[in-house]
């Protein structure tokens, strides 16, 4: 596999193998000593899978107790993802990087606790499944507004449509609002 940190250095692509011809293709996905080598030395607890429809966002969300690590990948369809971070120790703190992870380029993205995440469907609908290095704990679960302007993320919306939003998403604080990490 290949790890690539982007404009915020915590935060890796991942790139597998991908060995295919015409009967289909075969990848590795997810192993836990490289990973533990390559990137940091973390267990993960929960896995899980969401389908979404296109134009559908979701994030920006973040648990502030039992902060969650996660390794994200797209299986069917194309998103646009993005991480904001969240420590206020940190040089890049109030940044955000976004990047395409789809079935196509087989992408994985790390996302390291104290960070928040969201994506946006750019397909007819696409298929996320990520790793967790904590559990969902509902009541630590924070939302940060998709389009806060001091984040200034660069979204690409559809057709200029507003994206369709949980309740949750819709009543997101702004980062000057949000509870952060120290």
């Amino acid at each position: 596999m290949k790890y690539t940190p982007l404009r915020i250095p915590d935060v890796i692509v991942i790139e597998p193998q991908v060995f295919g011809d015409h009967r289909g293709f075969f990848m590795e996905t997810w192993r836990e000593d490289e990973f533990k080598q390559k990137i940091v030395d973390l267990t993960f607890v929960q896995d899980n899978h969401s389908k979404s429809l296109q134009g559908i966002l979701r994030g920006l969300h973040y648990q502030i107790q039992h902060p969650q690590g996660k390794l994200v990948r797209v299986v069917s369809g194309k998103i646009f993802d993005v991480v904001v971070d969240l420590r206020k120790s940190s040089s890049t703190f109030g940044e955000w990087v976004g990047i395409i992870l789809s079935s196509d380029n087989k992408k994985m993205l790390w996302v390291p606790p104290g960070f928040a995440h969201g994506f946006y469907v750019l397909s007819h609908e696409a298929e996320f499944i990520y790793k967790c290095t904590d559990y969902w704990s509902p009541e630590y679960e924070r939302s940060i507004i998709w389009n806060d302007s001091s984040l200034a993320i660069d979204w690409p919306i559809i057709q200029d449509t507003f994206p369709v939003l949980a309740e949750k998403d819709k009543d997101g604080s702004t980062l000057e609002n949000a509870e952060v990490f120290v």
